[in-house]
């Protein structure tokens, strides 16, 4: 993904999941990625991805759709063009796709290049549903090389993801929060997580939980 960037000359690529309206923050959603770090938390800090643009607006289409800070479109707010053009992301192009099991993900290229045009979209799109198709069989073979989630686990991570706090998880389950967090360090453990919101991320994309 990232030579694919560097031979259409664009600085930045990225995989992620593709934003819903119940999406907070990019940092949550990436997958693989050499975005700034900077970029990544001034966008979180500024809740972009509750601008309907993110939170509404990749949810349907298919087609890939470009941008061009210097066309004067206005497509972005005056505060993230500020912050893409700090970072070099200029223009760039963002490709919606469906992984394997339905999941809908979104590959985006970004840069200070001229913007692509239809003959290049066409290209990149194409040799991004070959990379989509590794990345599935990248993701199946780490499915199966986790250790299943226990029922209870499931439970738990499930009842995270809609919000709720260990104590408030005990409450539901029955269980004491030393015991709600303890099922939860071991299904981070399982999944090779480093915190809840990777978790509930990660046993979403794999359809751990519903």
């Amino acid at each position: 993904m990232f030579r694919t960037a560097e031979a259409f000359g664009f600085k930045y690529a990225t995989l992620m999941d593709a934003p819903t309206p119940e999406s907070f923050l990019l940092k949550s959603l990436l997958i693989e990625t050499n975005l700034p770090a900077a970029y990544i938390s001034g966008f979180d800090r500024a809740r972009f991805m509750q601008l309907p643009m993110f939170s509404t607006g990749m949810s349907g289409s298919a087609l890939p759709r470009c941008w061009n800070l210097r066309d004067g479109s206005n497509m972005f707010p005056p505060e993230l063009e500020e912050l893409k053009s700090a970072h070099d992301m200029r223009a760039g192009v963002a490709v919606p796709m469906h992984s394997a099991d339905g999941h809908r993900l979104l590959f985006w290229l970004s840069g200070t290049r001229a913007p692509l045009g239809q003959t290049e979209i066409n290209e990149v799109s194409m040799i991004l549903l070959h990379l989509l198709d590794a990345f599935n069989l990248v993701k199946s073979a780490k499915i199966s090389d986790h250790p299943p989630l226990s029922a209870r686990e499931r439970e738990v991570v499930r009842w995270t993801s809609q919000g709720k706090t260990s104590i408030e998880i005990g409450q539901i389950l029955s269980l004491s929060d030393h015991t709600v967090n303890a099922y939860m360090t071991s299904a981070i453990k399982k999944l090779d997580c480093v915190n809840r919101t990777q978790l509930v991320a990660k046993a979403i994309r794999y359809k751990l939980i519903n």
